[in-house]
């Protein structure tokens, strides 16, 4: 849908400027988190720092982490005029070492997604790659990006860039690739995400974040109240190890149809060949959309009342309705249990198994190309 953790942490006062990322040799300002949660941050992986960091205006509060650059809490006011947070993980830097394939909240590449045999070729060059998914390649395998510690280039109250290089050869890709993201809270109540990297080989590159969601609450136990609608008319058929055919699928009068609004409950145990290999919803929908960035998806959660748009530069959406989870993973943030489909993931991306399928959009970055990509989730009450 791995190494070992230190976050010397802010414990500056909430919200203040001042620390600084030793992972740089320029000064940046930062702010703090919570000094609790600070606290249970505090290792190491692979010798490097790791941090937890707090990005807040008068509409949305997140921490992240240099871990994965993922996303540690995602808070939106609710219809009741209080605050909820609306995305799974866990309460110290270590918890998210040891189950670091729940994949939570993390930047996952090289490649987001799947690719088929873990192997693909490249102009005529065949490179084989990590398998952590069966015979298959899952978000860059077992030496993925979310698994890496992140430098901090800079970062304020309302913005974060996070930078990691993976050298050539990384989990078996080619090319030393430099990398980018940068979080950044919107005026309007949204967290953008911004991609970019550059190669000294031509190589394969598909960024994604893999936040759970729920947006009655992380440790809610189930997201089928959930209302969603997504532009797309099609969904790409997958084999029984959720690997592309090359071949789409009209949504029209099935259950991936929700172009206009649904319950993700309401159609979800239907007789359909596609959901019984995903176990419900693990799709990549292609998006109907041009060139450019634009709201692609709507989410709403009746009983808190918040809404969450998708925006994205990208071709295709992946939603997956947490299918895998189950009662016995490790608990959550708060000691909480996340069960059978209390989630969701909306992962915006270039199609999977896309280098091994030609009529899909290319994901071929070369030397002197710049990788940009950009996603946004907006929230409101409604």
């Amino acid at each position: 849908m791995n190494k070992k953790i230190i976050i010397g942490l802010l414990t500056c006062a909430s919200l203040a400027y001042g620390c600084q990322s030793s992972s740089t040799q320029n000064k940046q300002a930062a702010t703090s988190a919570d000094s609790t949660l600070s606290q249970s941050f505090d290792s190491q992986i692979d010798g490097k720092e790791v941090k937890l960091f707090q990005l807040k205006n008068d509409k949305i509060a997140v921490t992240l982490t240099n871990y994965g650059a993922r996303l540690v809490t995602l808070k939106v006011p609710n219809k009741d005029g209080s605050v909820t947070d609306v995305i799974l993980g866990y309460d110290a830097a270590k918890e998210y070492k040891e189950n670091y394939n729940n994949f939570y909240g993390a930047i996952v590449g090289r490649y987001g997604n799947r690719i088929g045999k873990a192997s693909f070729t490249l102009n005529g060059q065949s490179y084989s790659l990590e398998k952590n998914d069966g015979d298959n390649s899952l978000h860059g395998g077992t030496n993925g990006v979310y698994n890496k510690v992140w430098d901090v280039v800079n970062s304020t109250a309302t913005s974060i860039t996070l930078a990691y290089t993976s050298p050539d050869k990384e989990a078996g890709y080619p090319g030393t690739v430099n990398m980018e993201v940068t979080y950044a809270l919107e005026e309007n109540g949204g967290l953008a995400i911004d991609y970019r990297a550059t190669t000294d080989k031509e190589t394969v590159l598909n960024l994604t974040n893999h936040a759970y969601f729920n947006l009655n609450g992380a440790g809610d136990s189930s997201i089928l109240d959930h209302e969603l609608q997504i532009d797309a008319k099609a969904i790409t058929e997958v084999d029984d190890t959720l690997i592309p055919t090359g071949k789409s699928l009209p949504v029209a009068g099935t259950a991936f149809d929700f172009t206009k609004p649904q319950l993700v409950g309401t159609r979800i145990e239907d007789e359909n060949a596609q959901l019984k290999i995903g176990k419900g919803y693990d799709h990549n929908f292609e998006l109907d959309k041009k060139d450019g960035f634009q709201k692609v998806a709507r989410v709403h959660a009746p009983k808190t009342g918040i809404q969450m748009e998708v925006y994205t530069t990208e071709p295709g959406l992946q939603f997956y309705s947490g299918n895998f989870m189950k009662d016995s993973d490790p608990k959550g943030k708060d000691g909480k249990v996340y069960p059978f489909r209390s989630a969701f993931c909306l992962e915006t991306q270039h199609f999977p198994d896309a280098p091994n399928h030609p009529n899909f959009a290319s994901t071929v970055l070369k030397p002197g190309e710049k990788y940009s990509s950009k996603t946004a989730y907006r929230f409101s009450v409604k």
